[in-house]
């Protein structure tokens, strides 16, 4: 019975701790998107960070890399391209297809948040928060493309990991998503696109043993 009885108030105290931590967490949380939603808010941040989120901001560099990929044959064209491609893909249904409806987070800006001084410079959305998908898949496209392209340009394509993050922070600070909802996608984005690549390797290891990633 004393066993027992130990067993049910180790289990309430590990609980009650487990809640504290989680709490704690999205205290910071809170705190950090106030900070970048409200405190860090200025003209200069309003002209820079609304417009690079839209992705049709960033049409040119993407016709870019894919031309990029097409005509330079040092990079196996259209293998790289597929990987690229497979890439979004894949992250992009893992964190919207996935992950949102398994976590159910509301957006801040959405009513169930509670947070009544959000500063919403764009459209709320209706989907859900966590992960962010735009975080998710822009440091999927940066880590695929730095283990592509970074044996030959490792500090040209490591800025791309400062586009990503860029992108990335200006979810929280037009009012769409926590910083959490961030942190979380360039993780998943960036594990996504390793997966990836790792399998890429596998192939061009066994179908092309000479080539740069053999």
């Amino acid at each position: 019975m004393k066993a027992l009885l130990s067993d049910s108030m180790l289990f309430l105290i590990l609980r009650s701790i487990k809640r504290r931590i989680l709490e704690t967490i999205l205290n910071i949380d809170i705190y950090l998107f106030n900070l970048i939603n409200q405190s860090m808010s200025n003209q200069l941040f309003d002209l820079i960070l609304v417009p690079i989120r839209y992705q049709k901001f960033w049409i040119p560099f993407y016709v870019f890399i894919i031309g990029f990929l097409l005509l330079n044959r040092m990079y196996f064209n259209w293998t790289a391209l597929l990987v690229v491609l497979a890439t979004v893909g894949f992250s992009d249904t893992m964190s919207s297809k996935i992950i949102k409806p398994l976590v159910e987070r509301p957006r801040p800006c959405h009513k169930e948040s509670n947070l009544d001084t959000v500063q919403l410079r764009v459209r709320c959305g209706g989907g859900f928060s966590f992960t962010s998908s735009h975080a998710t898949n822009h440091f999927a496209v940066a880590t695929i493309l730095f283990l592509i392209f970074g044996k030959r340009n490792r500090k040209l394509t490591s800025l791309l990991f400062v586009w990503a993050a860029f992108i990335s922070v200006a979810q929280v600070y037009v009012g769409v998503h926590y910083p959490l909802d961030i942190f979380f996608g360039c993780f998943l984005g960036i594990t996504l696109a390793s997966l990836v690549f790792s399998v890429y390797k596998m192939y061009l290891n066994y179908y092309l043993p000479n080539s740069n990633f053999a």
